[in-house]
């Protein structure tokens, strides 16, 4: 059987030729399949042995098609299964070897990666080894890998990687880049916005980090050069600096399934001047008209907004974005 094939490729011409005829006795599907009778035989019976076909005894023996749902779907996921299981192999050897030759080497900690054809591949590397989290930097104008180029985000989110981007407010003016983020917001990314990033940063599973080299306005005269940071103190300070982005940041969200930053209207508004006045939940409620409950949900979505879990938080976000 070739790599990757379901069915010998002289089982598989059998099986189309049977298929065709509905039912047949071997002399029929042997002369459809162009084989010989004996080796049409020994297919036939190896299809009725793996629920591809159905056998009616006689005299003269024949054989009917059954669906490839069952036999080969059963199949075919117990490949994908035995090939996830050898992903994370992989993945949890690299990290070995890599944890080793940082303790045999301590120059191993940061290696720069040369090229933009590198580049990309290390960012499509970390992706495919990611298990729990990839955190990016997205700014305007991408070095070595637009968003509409990056097509392992989406298979990264459906093995369950937890997605957080912050995004250049400049990207989302670029219809090409919206719509690649709209799409990876569908699926579950986390995304939010900010004027400006101070750096292109991605870091997979707290443990690597790639970091451009070369300022953006020299990207026209060399080559782009990254840093690909691994456990260290300085992998902890780019995470830092990712974290107290990320609080900063607002939240992006589908509406009618565009792209649009998460906002305060005007009666959250209203109900937050009575919060930061120091009005309690109560009396916040009776000047609006609505329930106690009500307040705490609105407060609760402001808070979700603006990316804090605290209410000190909220009123500290509140005025910082201007939502008063």
């Amino acid at each position: 059987m070739e790599d990757g094939a379901l069915l010998d490729p002289e089982h598989d011409r059998v099986y189309r030729a049977l298929i065709r005829l509905g039912s047949a006795d071997v002399a029929e599907v042997a002369r459809r399949a162009s084989v010989r009778a004996d080796d049409a035989a020994r297919a036939l019976h190896a299809l009725r042995d793996q629920g591809l076909a159905a056998e009616r005894t006689g005299d003269d023996p024949v054989y009917v098609a059954l669906a490839p749902d069952v036999a080969l779907g059963d199949r075919l996921l117990r490949r994908q299964a035995a090939l996830e299981e050898a992903r994370r192999a992989v993945a949890a050897l690299s990290e070995e070897f890599r944890d080793t030759a940082r303790r045999r080497d301590a120059d191993s900690l940061v290696e720069i990666v040369h090229g933009r054809a590198a580049l990309r591949a290390r960012l499509h590397t970390v992706q495919m080894e990611a298990r729990e989290e990839i955190l990016w930097f997205c700014r305007a104008n991408p070095l070595a890998m637009p968003g509409t180029e990056n097509t392992e985000e989406h298979g990264a989110l459906q093995r369950g990687v937890r997605y957080r981007a912050i995004y250049e407010r400049g990207l989302l003016t670029d219809p090409g880049e919206l719509a690649g983020i709209t799409e990876s917001v569908r699926l579950g990314e986390e995304a939010r916005t900010l004027p400006a990033l101070p750096v292109r940063l991605a870091i997979a599973d707290r443990r690597t980090a790639i970091c451009p080299l070369v300022p953006d306005g020299e990207h026209g005269f060399v080559e782009p050069t990254a840093a690909l940071v691994r456990r260290s103190e300085l992998l902890d300070a780019l995470l830092a600096l990712f974290e107290s982005h990320w609080e900063r940041a607002t939240p992006l969200r589908l509406a009618g399934g565009m792209i649009e930053e998460a906002d305060a209207d005007a009666t959250e508004k209203h109900l937050l001047s009575l919060f930061v006045a120091g009005l309690p939940d109560k009396s916040i409620a009776s000047q609006l008209g609505v329930s106690r409950r009500t307040v705490q949900r609105r407060l609760d979505r402001l808070m979700s907004i603006a990316g804090v879990d605290t209410r000190t938080g909220l009123a500290f976000q509140a005025a910082r974005r201007n939502w008063l």
